[in-house]
C-alpha cells in the first residue's frame, strides 16, 4: 500500500490533525447513521404497538357487534327529534325544574341554549347553579339521568357552601341529546 503524495507532503503536525479530522467526521457520520437506525426501530416498535392495540380494539368491536347493532337500533327508535329551539326551555322548565322542586333544590342563574350539532346528535342545554343538602342532590341527579331521557351531564362542579356547611353548591351544564339532523336533499 502506498501513501498518497498529498499526505507525504504534510508535516507531522498536519498529518495528526488530518487523522483527527477524518476520525471525528467518521464518528459523527456513524453517530448520525446509528441514531437514525435506532430511531427508525423505535418508531417501528411504537407503530407496531399502536397497530396491535387497534387490532385488539377492532376484534372486540367485531365480537360485540350484535350488542352495538342492537344499541344503534334502540337509539334510532327512541332518541327524540329536535323540533325547534324551544326544546332548551322545555328541558329546564318541564324536566329539570319539577325534579328540583320535588327535592327542594334551589335552581339559581338558569341559562339555556342550543348546543353542538354532530353527525351523531344535536343538543340543547341548560346551565344553572344549585343550593341544597347532599342527599336531595343525589336523588335529583339520579332522577334526571335516565337512559330514556337522553339527558347528559356535560359539566358538574360541586362544593360545600362556605356560608352553610350542611349545604352543597353545584354548577351544572346539562344537555339533552336529540337525533342527528336529517340531511336536507
Amino acid at each position: 500500500m502506498t501513501i498518497p503524495g498529498w499526505f507525504e507532503r504534510m508535516n507531522q503536525r498536519e498529518r495528526v490533525l488530518a487523522v483527527i479530522v477524518v476520525g471525528v467526521v467518521f464518528v459523527l457520520v456513524n453517530l448520525f447513521i446509528w441514531s437514525w437506525l435506532f430511531g427508525a426501530i423505535g418508531r417501528a416498535h411504537a407503530e407496531l404497538a399502536t397497530r396491535k392495540a387497534t387490532r385488539k380494539e377492532q376484534a372486540l368491536y367485531v365480537k360485540e357487534r350484535a350488542l352495538w347493532t342492537k344499541r344503534a337500533e334502540w337509539l334510532q327508535q327512541h332518541q327524540p327529534v329536535l323540533k325547534d329551539p324551544s326544546e332548551a326551555s322545555k328541558l329546564l322548565e318541564e324536566q329539570l325544574r319539577p325534579v328540583a322542586d320535588k327535592y327542594q333544590i334551589l335552581l339559581e342563574n338558569p341559562q339555556i341554549g342550543a348546543g353542538e350539532t354532530t353527525p351523531n346528535h344535536q343538543t340543547v342545554f341548560a346551565t344553572f347553579d344549585t343550593k341544597s343538602e347532599w342527599q336531595p342532590l343525589v336523588h335529583f341527579l339520579y332522577d334526571i339521568q335516565q337512559p330514556e331521557a337522553f339527558i347528559v351531564f356535560e359539566n358538574v362542579n360541586l362544593s360545600i357552601d362556605s356560608n352553610e356547611p350542611t349545604k352543597m353548591r353545584g354548577r351544572f351544564k346539562i344537555a339533552r341529546w336529540f337525533a342527528p339532523a336529517s340531511p336536507k336533499g
